[in-house]
């Protein structure tokens, strides 16, 4: 790691994600308390724990963010609206909703643009949209994206880490469609700062991992002589 990229505040990327199925309250106030202590951007929790983390997090820089449609993107439109509606309700300021993986592999681009259009038109709030790459070939990965950006999303987010991670190949190739209208975010086997550091180069504005803390004292170690 070159003196520097050590510059690089890089807490303030990472939206701090708490998304184990077994996630409990406690673990929820430490992930509160780590966002806090290392400037991170947000804490992404399940929509279950938004009120306990908009409690810890009153007055405090990070966010609160959750997941809608999580991790499949296949429930009905209206369930990711009131899912989404009521993360606002309970203090949610970012969504990251997953899209409709099957409609858009059987071409049915309209009920997609809708599916996203409407929570991002009814709750006001910064929509991330998670488009899953490793599960499209690059056709549909630039239909993908091209229907997100259409629907007013304020960010590509590369995967849920469900079904693979962020690769700087896919952030490349956001960067490139979306060409600056929108953020980027890179999700899914982020683990040290060297990778951190290869995906905000790529072009990446906002990194999802469960691992900030290790990374950012990672970046913070001193070189070895």
């Amino acid at each position: 790691m070159t003196e520097s990229s050590r510059d690089i505040d890089l807490g303030s990327f990472i939206d701090h994600a708490l998304l184990n199925p077994t996630a409990t309250p406690a673990q929820v106030e430490q992930w509160c308390e780590e966002a806090d202590r290392f400037n991170f951007a947000s804490v992404c929790v399940y929509p279950a724990y938004v009120r306990q983390a908009t409690n810890l997090l009153h007055g405090k820089r990070p966010k609160v963010c959750t997941v809608i449609g999580f991790p499949s993107g296949a429930t009905t439109s209206a369930t990711k609206l009131y899912e989404a509606q009521e993360a606002v309700e309970n203090g949610a300021k970012e969504l990251d909703v997953v899209i409709n993986l099957g409609w858009l592999k059987a071409g049915q681009t309209n009920e997609v643009y809708r599916d996203l259009a409407e929570i991002c038109d009814e709750t006001g709030q910064l929509v991330k949209a998670i488009l899953e790459m490793s599960l499209l070939d690059e056709e549909e990965k630039r239909l993908a994206a091209q229907i997100c950006l259409d629907a007013g999303v304020a960010y590509l987010k590369t995967s849920t880490g469900f079904y693979g991670g962020a690769t700087v190949e896919d952030v490349r190739l956001l960067k490139e469609i979306s060409r600056g209208q929108v953020g980027i975010k890179a999700s899914g086997g982020i683990r040290t700062a060297q990778q951190a550091l290869d995906l905000l180069m790529a072009g990446a504005t906002r990194l999802g991992t469960s691992r900030g803390v290790e990374i950012v004292r990672q970046q913070q170690e001193p070189p070895e002589s």
